[in-house]
């Protein structure tokens, strides 16, 4: 059985101070995310997806309970998680080679590795000929790419992904999702949670799908994608067990939202 990669074990968390409306955000999550599992988690705007993505970063701690990764308690952020946004949030006074390469600067890696990893990663993801590229010269798809690249150049052992393709148009993002999926699924050894209000979109790249409660954020279903892998996302999409899938996590999140 594989090691958990992270647990959350009673965690709620509650808003606010003593001059304002307290809130609870999320209340009593109890969840194991075993090493190399993809789980994405999908629920109604605020009931609490990226809280819980904050407190395993170590950004916040929970009112109560434990937040863990492999067995011990989260106390602050740790270099070896990649946390990832909507937005590609890139510097843009850096070319793409040069941001892909940024947290390698930070951990100390010697320029030449540095830029050797940053253009073996950009042709990965079909951008070597725009590494010299800045961003305000690339397409927004094109941008999230450089992202991805920045957050695999660190081989980050968990990825933490805040709705990260959401805002792409429906094109671009079925291409970058396949992109991303192929690169993840060739090494199965980093832990993705990932946070998205596109229901397909979680059915096609995860092994499963929490379903939250609207606020305060709880846990309702738990559900395993049984799909094989690798996935050929322009193929699964028109998958009958896909489409049952999609269809039976709908119902238990359309209550939450109606």
């Amino acid at each position: 059985m594989a090691e958990n990669a992270v647990s959350l074990e009673g965690v709620s968390l509650v808003f606010g101070g003593e001059d304002t409306e307290h809130v609870l955000a999320v209340d009593t999550i109890n969840l194991e995310i075993p090493q190399g599992e993809f789980v994405a988690i999908v629920g109604p705007s605020g009931c609490g997806k990226t809280t819980i993505l904050n407190m395993l970063s170590g950004l916040i701690k929970p009112t109560v309970g434990s937040v863990k990764r492999h067995g011990k308690e989260v106390d602050g952020p740790s270099r070896d998680i990649g946390y990832m946004l909507a937005r590609s949030a890139l510097s843009p006074w850096r070319t793409a080679r040069k941001n892909v390469e940024l947290g390698l600067q930070i951990h100390g890696v010697p320029k030449s590795q540095r830029r050797e990893k940053a253009e073996e990663l950009l042709t990965l993801l079909h951008l070597d000929g725009f590494a010299n590229s800045f961003p305000s010269q690339l397409s927004q798809g094109m941008r999230q790419r450089v992202a991805i690249a920045r957050t695999l150049a660190i081989d980050p052992d968990l990825w933490l992904m805040d709705e990260p393709f959401g805002a792409l148009d429906a094109q671009t993002r079925l291409v970058v999702q396949a992109e991303f999926i192929s690169l993840w699924e060739k090494s199965k050894e980093s832990t993705v949670i990932f946070v998205t209000h596109d229901l397909e979109e979680a059915v096609l790249l995860a092994d499963r799908v929490l379903v939250m409660t609207a606020r305060p954020g709880r846990i309702k279903s738990d559900n395993i994608i049984d799909l094989p892998r690798p996935r050929v996302i322009d193929e699964l999409r028109f998958d009958e067990k896909f489409k049952a899938a999609e269809h039976k996590i709908w119902k238990e999140l359309r209550d939450e939202i109606i």
